[in-house]
């Protein structure tokens, strides 16, 4: 159970979603303290993130499973502060029970591909018949309309279609696929910021609505907060590499001993960032006196920044824009950055722990980047074993017997 000061305490949700997206989406749920009772398909080992490579086993991370206790590290990651039960929703005696289910919830959250889910009978309209104060939240690569052909929605089928891959790199370079799965995690965001919105609606109304979120709209969204057509008219380039010319000095640079980035578009920063590099009489020299000026002059100016701290330890770089109070800091790798104390004070990342083989060193997972005054919110209950709460949740909250769980099990219901 959640523990009673979490925002979402008391709150329950059927989590019928598999690999990123979706389970991103209930992690948060979870977070927030909602009871999440992830439903797991029995016949194909539950959801698919369960076998991903690699696994925490006893031995610590292997490449292949060595045992029945092997959690995926996707799935110990994923699978935080859920209870798990195994349905069989293709099977016909399954309705039965998630329909049971349904009554007792808050929230359905599911990511199946469009269409999905009204074949097998699951549907929001089915759904509402059942429980009209659901909230039933769908997440899939284009919508609940579809698209023709199978619409199949992988992160690097979105990214692509976004137009997010050719916002980085320079130009003419080939397409930059971001190596994180941004269009697996945008996703899943605005389904929460959407379901907690029709909760609340249906908290004061009564009845609950669909939430239907895609992938592709979610993340091209994103691309269009920036103006890049009105940009690309007036000449500046769509992609710009290392730098940023219409705010320059923006972007990253390289020292001796590695790379740095500063943000230093309005004058104050331009003066700091001229002073630190030794370069304090071009303060007033016509090419960046003002902001349109260093635009103009963008190359120049970047290229003397670059001059500057070619020869130069990141150390003696980042001292040197600190003290003139430029916006800069280092390029960390990811190692580094899950490590920072700030983050990890602050619960925003968080160790993972396998359920019986504990912690091991190196292994970090999203914790909740929100810190609440009064509430209470964390992910420390670690991912649950394949169908674990099965029995607990069909004979505790559905009130269903020993004898006809084992029946539904013997079925292959379970």
């Amino acid at each position: 159970m959640s523990h009673p000061d979490a925002p979402l305490a008391g709150k329950t949700v059927i989590d019928l979603t598999t690999a990123l997206a979706g389970p991103y989406a209930t992690l948060l749920l979870a977070s927030l303290g909602a009871r999440v009772i992830k439903v797991e398909n029995p016949e194909r080992g539950g959801d698919s993130s369960r076998n991903n490579s690699p696994y925490v086993t006893a031995d610590g991370l292997q490449l292949r499973r060595t045992g029945p206790d092997d959690m995926s590290v996707s799935m110990m990651a994923r699978g935080r502060g859920k209870e798990s039960i195994t349905l069989n929703l293709k099977h016909a005696a399954s309705r039965e029970v998630f329909f049971d289910l349904v009554r007792h919830a808050d929230i359905v959250v599911e990511n199946y591909s469009a269409g999905v889910t009204r074949r097998l009978g699951i549907d929001f309209a089915a759904v509402q018949q059942i429980n009209p104060r659901i909230v039933y939240t769908s997440i899939s690569g284009f919508g609940a309309q579809g698209v023709p052909g199978e619409g199949k929605a992988m992160d690097t089928i979105i990214q692509a279609l976004s137009g997010v891959m050719m916002t980085a790199g320079e130009p003419g370079d080939a397409p930059v696929r971001f190596g994180l799965p941004i269009g697996d995690l945008v996703a899943p965001l605005f389904a929460v910021i959407g379901t907690l919105a029709a909760v609340m609606d249906a908290e004061r109304t009564g009845e609950g609505q669909h939430v239907d979120v895609s992938m592709l709209g979610s993340l091209t969204s994103l691309v269009a907060c920036e103006p890049f057509d009105a940009l690309e008219s007036v000449g500046f380039p769509l992609r710009t590499g290392a730098v940023v010319p219409r705010l320059a000095p923006f972007g990253t640079f390289q020292s001796v001993d590695g790379w740095f980035a500063i943000c230093a578009p309005t004058d104050a920063f331009a003066e700091g960032t001229l002073t630190a590099i030794g370069q304090a009489e071009l303060i007033e020299d016509p090419r960046f006196s003002s902001r349109d000026a260093r635009v103009d002059n963008a190359d120049e100016l970047h290229a003397l920044v670059s001059e500057w701290a070619r020869n130069r330890s990141s150390a003696e770089v980042l001292s040197a824009f600190e003290h003139n109070g430029v916006p800069a800091a280092p390029v960390r790798d990811t190692a580094t950055a899950v490590r920072d104390d700030i983050v990890t004070g602050r619960g925003e990342v968080v160790p993972l722990v396998h359920p019986q083989f504990g912690h091991f060193e190196g292994l970090y997972g999203t914790g909740l980047p929100m810190v609440f005054s009064r509430s209470r919110a964390d992910l420390s209950k670690p991912a649950p074993g394949l169908g674990q709460h099965t029995d607990d949740v069909l004979g505790d909250l559905l009130g269903y017997d020993a004898e006809r769980v084992a029946q539904l099990r013997q079925d292959g219901v379970l």
